[in-house]
């Protein structure tokens, strides 16, 4: 039987026909034309759709790693804002653990701030590098303070109570869980210290040192339960691995992780006034890996001044500038040194400042415009607002950003500061603008964020609301990579660059959406319905 395609019974026609299937196909628009302000304005995500590519894979095997800034990466483009109704500590922890990045707000104190970082960094080390030690006439007094501080109880015993010097033995929770009295309190650790240790060699690899610490017997499960001391050839400790680190690190893969540490990637918001300077310095003090300058309007001489500052100062520390929607304004930024620019003013759900200020700039012509400009220097781009929903992220990428950072989208869930309360049967939680006049009120970091911490009238350039409770960011997150991935398989594209080179060779295309077309492509024609997202 004939494989032959037969498109017409003209034998001549039939083969015109045939050569122009071969030939590409010339379908919607690029990057550059959708973009083309004397035709379309500014757009927002909502105003384009990515016309969809050809599917030979499986979503599954889509790789969403990013560069985020210029020295570090994670597994996927999703950060969460540096709010004080979206992002501590505990958010920091969940975001860093499914492969995204946390930026701890800073509407506190220094202080606060720092054990929010420090949290971050000590919930899980592999190697921990420098654990926290007692000598042998430390009191089990010294052993409860440690225990309270910092959550922890099982603290090498060395000659000298310091890295470095012989390790002489181990105490743990178990050995003071009976020790209540205050003749308990003075006893000395080394009449309580476990001496009969499983130890491994300085140099031992992270999978070796695991492979001992999970398959031993001896010590590590009866001895000192869940530590394994690192040693040096004349007994002295130079490292700890804890078993805990271990779980986590097979429970949660995509988790972002400095490369030298193993602990999780750690970013926090700074304003840029000179004052701000000494909270920078608590903040490295504390293991900080990335710092965001937080301001609505990024291109200032005072935000080219503190990233000079920081990048002379602590050349250990990433930079994320910000926030921009202009070429001029990244332009500033990049020749100062930022690692990454942030980009949106106005854009966010409860942000009213183009509005109120008469400045901005539509977010999807926004993160194009910056993006294309910041590519040609290898700087990466974040998107900042108007993200609510699996589309607009996967746009947000194909439009240039590295990432986008979230901050309704999280606010709802388990791990977001803030108490649940029901209103109408409906268990919600609050949300506000750091532009608000709540927020500005509780901390004087929101006013500064704002120019507004000299004058006596403030103008708030936020909302407050609230949010439907999402439950924990861990299955929320697994809910938006698997959608942006199926996204990703739509488009054609197995990651991001992919995706983002493609756009740049005007290989995948793009459609203008008209108000009709945005009213068709989402739910209509019902008497009523219900939308879950996820399950």
């Amino acid at each position: 039987m004939s494989t032959e395609l037969i498109l017409s019974t003209d034998p001549q026609k039939n083969k015109e026909l045939l050569q122009k299937l071969q030939q590409p196909t010339n379908d919607g628009l690029t990057g550059t034309q959708l973009f083309d302000a004397q035709i379309s304005g500014g757009l927002t995500y909502n105003d384009f759709l990515i016309l969809p590519g050809y599917i030979d894979f499986p979503a599954s095997i889509v790789n969403l790693e990013t560069q985020i800034t210029k020295r570090f990466k994670i597994k996927t483009p999703l950060l969460s804002s540096p709010m004080d109704t979206v992002t501590e500590s505990e958010m920091a922890v969940h975001m860093a653990l499914n492969g995204g990045l946390g930026v701890i707000h800073h509407n506190c104190p220094v202080a606060d701030q720092a054990e929010m970082v420090r949290k971050v960094k000590k919930f899980e080390n592999g190697f921990i590098s420098d654990p926290v030690c007692l000598g042998p006439n430390n009191t089990v007094l010294d052993l409860l303070q440690i225990k309270e501080k910092f959550g922890y109880s099982g603290i090498p015993i060395t000659e000298n109570g310091k890295l470095g010097s012989k390790l002489l033995g181990l105490v743990t929770s178990r050995d003071i869980d009976f020790l209540q009295s205050a003749a308990d309190a003075s006893r000395k650790l080394k009449d309580i210290m476990v001496t009969e240790l499983v130890t491994a060699k300085k140099g031992i690899s992270l999978a070796e040192a695991n492979k001992i610490l999970s398959s031993s017997r001896k010590g590590i499960f009866v001895v000192i339960p869940g530590k394994l001391p690192i040693v040096d050839e004349n007994g002295n400790l130079t490292a700890l691995l804890s078993r805990s680190d271990l779980i986590k690190a097979r429970d949660y893969p995509l988790a972002s992780k400095t490369k030298s540490s193993k602990q999780l990637l750690c970013a926090a918001a700074i304003s840029t006034h000179e004052e701000d300077k000494i909270r920078l310095a608590a903040l490295v003090d504390a293991g900080l890996d990335i710092v965001v300058l937080d301001s609505s309007q990024g291109n200032s001489l005072f935000q080219v001044n503190m990233i000079k500052y920081i990048k002379e100062t602590y050349p250990q520390i990433d930079v994320i500038a910000g926030n921009v929607v202009t070429e001029e304004q990244a332009r500033s930024l990049i020749l100062a040194g930022a690692d990454a620019i942030k980009v949106g003013m106005g854009s966010g759900s409860i942000c009213i400042t183009q509005e109120v200020m008469a400045c901005g700039r539509p977010q999807g012509t926004a993160v194009f415009r910056v993006a294309q400009y910041a590519r040609q220097f290898g700087v990466p781009v974040i998107a900042d607002g108007g993200i609510s929903n699996v589309g607009h992220i996967i746009k947000a990428v194909a439009l240039g950003a590295s990432a986008v950072m979230m901050g309704s989208l999280l606010a709802g869930t388990t791990e977001s500061p803030g108490d649940y309360f029901y209103h109408e049967g409906q268990r919600l939680k609050r949300y506000r603008g750091m532009g608000s006049l709540e927020a500005m009120d509780t901390g004087d970091a929101a006013g500064k964020r704002y120019f507004s911490e000299d004058g006596r009238v403030k103008v708030a350039q936020g909302v407050s609301g609230s949010v439907v409770d999402k439950g924990t960011v861990k299955k929320f997150m697994g809910y938006l990579i698997t959608g942006v991935q199926h996204g990703f398989q739509d488009i054609g594209v197995k990651d991001i660059p992919a995706l983002q080179d493609g756009v740049a060779e005007g290989k995948v295309k793009f459609e203008k959406r008209t108000p009709s077309a945005q009213a068709e492509g989402g739910v209509h024609g019902l008497y009523n319905y219900e939308k879950r997202l996820f399950k």
